[in-house]
């Protein structure tokens, strides 16, 4: 059975691994077959579904003030422009998470450094976030490209889809043979409506779902941001070799 999904974060007490902020967040969402998803996740971990489908979700955002432990923020390297493209998942504790089929950073030791320490795609990327004809835009280049373009509005009261699409208090991922869940915690989700102004994406298509992008979205919305706190990697199950 798996776990409620909460809009309030967990009471984590672990050690902390890092804090940052994520701001101008846009969530771009597609609903889909969990079928199409199943196969693209790591093993022990199944799609989670929300009134019989999965989404796959588009999500450029700004990443500021990212340090290491408690300790303060690093300078240059921990802020940066973002681009994820993620699934929502469930692992056979039924403890939500997400996976990342994809993340685009303007950062190279970033990119580098996350891609060592825990296998996550992070790929190199050039890009933007700002203001253009009225609506807040955010631009990924090389070696995909995206371009979304929204307009926030009024605040959007969460609904049970704006929970499950945000509310997730950790990563699933599968590194060096390990099965690992990443928790992290933040304050709700301060969200709001927002019309699609604008749309050329072909990372969502490079993540493994090729012409999803070309339909308008299920969901968007957008938000100012929240602070984030990360604990550090557990594994969901320790692996034994059995002797014959």
């Amino acid at each position: 059975m798996s776990e409620p999904v909460t809009r309030e974060a967990p009471g984590y007490r672990g050690p902390t691994m890092m804090t940052q902020r994520w701001l101008d967040v846009a969530f771009l969402h597609w609903a889909v077959d969990p079928a199409l998803v199943a196969p693209l996740l790591p093993p022990g971990v199944r799609p989670d579904v929300h009134d019989g489908v999965t989404y796959v979700g588009l999500v450029p955002f700004r990443m500021v003030g990212a340090g290491v432990l408690r300790g303060p923020a690093v300078p240059w390297l921990g802020t940066f422009a973002e681009t994820n493209v993620r699934l929502y998942t469930v692992d056979e504790r039924g403890v939500r998470g997400i996976v990342f089929r994809s993340l685009d950073a303007s950062r190279l030791a970033v990119v580098a450094g996350a891609r060592a320490a825990f296998g996550l795609p992070y790929r190199w990327a050039s890009m933007q976030v700002g203001d253009e004809a009225g609506g807040r835009t955010y631009v990924t280049r090389r070696p995909h490209r995206s371009r979304v373009r929204i307009r926030p509005r009024g605040v959007r009261e969460p609904g049970p889809l704006e929970d499950f699409l945000t509310a997730r208090w950790g990563l699933h991922e599968r590194h060096l043979g390990v099965d690992w869940y990443v928790p992290n915690v933040h304050e709700p989700w301060p969200l709001h409506r927002a019309d699609l102004l604008e749309l050329d994406d072909t990372l969502v298509a490079a993540a493994g779902f090729p012409g999803l992008a070309q339909r308008p979205p299920d969901h968007v919305a957008w938000s100012p941001g929240v602070s984030v706190r990360f604990g550090f990697p557990r594994p969901r199950r320790l692996r034994r070799l059995r002797r014959r």
